[in-house]
């Protein structure tokens, strides 16, 4: 795939000066709620499962960039910034420290900016334990447990006000209407029938067109609640509940989740317990694109392994939604000529894009794309999380989510796997399975 002559030139790798942090311990949390009593702001970054994660407020620091060496300038400029900074984090925890929250493009040709922001304040939770950093760039400002807490103080002073569904807000339809789109899923199964490729994703939006401004924090929590299992991700006006994780790496340990096989809880019957594993896991068309996406993530992973373990079969995981086949990968990262393991940005930026979420092989399907979907993915599909000063991250599929293009107008995304036996009706109703969170948590009537 080539790269535009219009794709931005990432900046200079000029450093913030001296980014100052302390991380302070803060005890345990609320157990029924955990994180989601911070989120409480609109403009809040979030990455919250099972009330433990991260949530933070402000900006200390930003980096953006596009282009096919997003990932690779992203790192660089991390590792200026901590070459620079002064860190005092007493705590050993995945998190604490100096942060950043990040989220990249789907695309290496899209204009698209992918960023890194590193906030002023971060809560994080780990089993229950919390604890507080206070990151600045600053240089006259008192980096001290009271100075961190006064600004978390100051943050939760002004706190979102929840939205009421208007009798105006409605749904429209987005670059392609439900026909077109259909129209590229026959010609994407087509493609493939050929012998192209093995299997194509292929992704269509809607847009929400609200009566009143969209309340972000009360949409991350009702995402939260309702989606435990998820891992809920706020970054710059990105917003979703993704039940893929691309990577996660704590010290010397990477895991992956993938998903491929959807089956839509709406119609299924109340009395049969064993239907979504009778017709997920009884399916071939399900279990192949569902092997396509685990050998595609498992092939890019293995060259940084020393060992590598996932289920011999995949489970079926349950959300309110729908029904997924699913494979949790575990490996032990291999140290490179330095001694070190990779970082989580650097295996992002190994791994993406997955058969998952583009298809295989890679090339071939990231062209079609382009051609079939007659629309800019943005962030949507890419990698979205966050990563700390000692390497460790935890990287999701920007998958189950929205853009806030305005404060009245949000655009949702949603794709489905595309193999030879697929049927673009079928698809179009599982396109619908994987945009009503969204649409359930906005409030809004379909």
């Amino acid at each position: 795939m080539s790269t535009p002559s219009s794709i931005a030139v990432a900046p200079p790798l000029t450093p913030v000066r001296g980014l100052r942090s302390i991380t302070i311990p803060r005890g345990q949390l609320d157990d029924s709620t955990g994180l989601l009593d911070y989120v409480a702001r609109n403009d809040v970054h979030t990455w919250v499962r099972r009330g433990d994660g991260l949530v933070a407020f402000g900006e200390s620091a930003r980096f953006s960039t596009a282009g096919p060496d997003r990932f690779i300038a992203a790192q660089q400029w991390w590792r200026t910034q901590l070459d620079a900074a002064d860190v005092d984090n007493p705590l050993a925890v995945p998190g604490s420290g100096l942060v950043a929250f990040g989220s990249f493009a789907f695309s290496k040709t899209s204009q698209h900016q992918s960023r890194l922001i590193v906030p002023r304040i971060v809560v994080g939770c780990r089993d229950g334990h919390s604890w507080l950093t206070y990151i600045t760039a600053d240089e006259g400002a008192d980096v001290t447990a009271d100075a961190a807490e006064a600004a978390l103080a100051e943050y939760l002073d002004e706190t979102a006000i929840e939205r009421v569904p208007d009798t105006s807000d409605r749904l429209t339809p987005g670059i392609l209407s439900e026909e077109q789109w259909m129209t590229a899923v026959e010609q994407g199964i087509e493609h493939i029938r050929s012998g192209e490729l093995s299997k194509l994703v292929l992704a269509r939006d809607v847009v929400a067109e609200l009566g009143s401004p969209v309340a972000t924090a009360q949409v991350l929590r009702e995402l939260a609640v309702r989606y435990s299992d998820c891992w809920t991700y706020s970054v710059d006006g990105l917003i979703g509940s993704t039940p893929e994780m691309l990577i996660k790496v704590e010290n010397s340990t990477a895991q992956a989740r993938v998903l491929a096989g959807t089956l839509d809880r709406n119609n299924a019957p109340a009395d049969d317990p064993d239907y979504a594993q009778r017709v997920l896991a009884g399916s071939e068309k399900q279990l192949h694109e569902h092997q396509i996406a685990i050998d595609s993530l498992t092939g890019q992973l293995e060259p940084f392994t020393s060992t590598m373990t996932s289920h011999s079969e995949p489970f079926v995981l349950e959300l309110p939604n729908v029904w997924h086949l699913a494979s949790d990968v575990t490996a032990q990262l291999e140290p490179g000529a330095d001694g070190s393991v990779p970082t989580s940005l650097a295996l992002v930026g190994a791994l993406h894009p997955t058969a998952a979420v583009c298809g295989t092989p890679t090339t071939v399907a990231g062209a079609l794309i382009r051609e079939l979907e007659h629309m800019e993915r943005g962030p949507y599909a890419g990698p979205v999380g966050w990563m700390d000063a000692r390497g460790n991250g935890e990287w999701g599929i920007a998958l189950r989510g929205a853009v806030i293009e305005s404060p009245t107008r949000v655009r949702m995304y949603a794709g489905c796997g595309i193999v030879a036996a697929s049927n673009a009706a079928a698809e179009l109703a599982e396109s619908w399975s994987k945009f009503r969170p969204m649409i359930e948590a906005l409030g809004i009537r379909r």
